[in-house]
């Protein structure tokens, strides 16, 4: 798998422990690239730069598996960790929930009971 970018459509399919081996690959081969870079200047840097995104791609992938399996750890569960919830404004979030929202007091279903919306008929000409 050395020199040469690392697809992400391919990591996909791996499973955590090819994803964590081919990430220590990818950093032991960095390290060498890097050495090599300090004795000898040349075309190392454009390798060094498709090393270090090739490794963000696996560390990316990494990570969204492992949200994916948290989200379905906690699917049915009372309370979601606050990085797993949805991300909104501050307002959204303090605002009233639906249910909350929609209740009504005892006291006003009374009064509009009893008082109600008066209707007019208008009378035509």
């Amino acid at each position: 798998m050395s020199s040469g970018k690392v697809k992400a459509t391919a990591l996909w399919s791996k499973n955590k422990e090819d994803l964590v081996k081919q990430l220590g690959e990818l950093k032991t081969e960095l390290g060498q690239l890097r050495i090599q870079k300090i004795v000898s200047s040349g075309t190392k840097l454009t390798k060094i730069h498709d090393l270090r995104k090739s490794i963000a791609r696996v560390l990316t992938i990494i990570n969204a598996k492992q949200r994916a399996q948290l989200r379905l750890f906690y699917k049915n569960k009372k309370y979601l960790p606050l990085d797993l919830r949805a991300k909104q404004t501050r307002a959204i979030r303090r605002r009233l929930s639906k249910e909350d929202a929609s209740r009504v007091l005892e006291k006003t279903k009374k009064r509009q009971t009893h008082f109600p919306q008066r209707k007019f008929a208008v009378k035509a000409v």
